[in-house]
């Protein structure tokens, strides 16, 4: 699983930094089983926040629970070299295992 997180880690920095009106940032939680984008800028003068990108990863799965890109996530894991049957897209109803079966 390390190498799968070191590859997650990876490709989603690829979504992170400056943009047009604002930037953002890659986060993961202390084990890096869980990573977000989540951004900040404005738009008409205004703050804006929020969370473009979610993923989980559970043993060799990569649950992505939200994906708000343009260019999505899965083609560029894919491009990394993970397999389509590592990931599950739960923003597109793609059924996600129990923890206890996983």
């Amino acid at each position: 699983m390390d190498s799968l997180k070191v590859v997650v880690r990876q490709v989603m920095a690829g979504y992170a930094g400056k943009g047009l009106n604002g930037i953002s940032y890659l986060t993961h939680n202390e084990d890096e089983t869980i990573f977000t984008v989540t951004d900040f800028g404005r738009i008409r003068g205004e703050r804006v926040s929020g969370v473009s990108l979610i993923v989980e990863i559970v043993s060799d799965l990569i649950i992505i629970d939200r994906d708000q890109n343009d260019k999505i996530l899965l083609d560029a894991l894919l491009q990394a070299g993970i397999l389509r049957e590592q990931i599950i897209l739960a923003y597109k109803g793609e059924p996600v295992p129990e923890p206890e079966t996983v």
